[in-house]
C-alpha cells in the first residue's frame, strides 16, 4: 500500500529537485536563527535578574515596592 503524501510535500520534493542549491540556502536560513551556541551563564544571569510579577498592577491601592 502507497504512503498518503500531501500536495504540498509533492510541490516541494519537485521544486528542491529543480533547485539544488536551495538545500545549501536553507542551511544557512536555519544556522542564522536556530544553531546556536547556548550560553549557560548568561541563561542563569538572565532568569536570577527577573523581577517577580505583581499580585495585580492595576489595583488602585497597590503599593509600589
Amino acid at each position: 500500500m502507497a504512503m498518503y503524501e500531501s500536495e504540498h510535500t509533492k510541490f516541494m520534493r519537485e521544486m528542491m529537485a529543480k533547485h539544488p542549491e536551495w538545500a545549501e540556502d536553507q542551511l544557512v536560513g536555519r544556522a542564522l536563527l536556530w544553531d546556536r551556541k547556548v550560553d549557560l551563564a548568561e541563561q542563569n544571569t538572565l532568569r536570577d535578574s527577573r523581577e517577580d510579577n505583581r499580585s495585580y498592577p492595576y489595583d488602585v491601592n497597590f503599593d509600589q515596592p
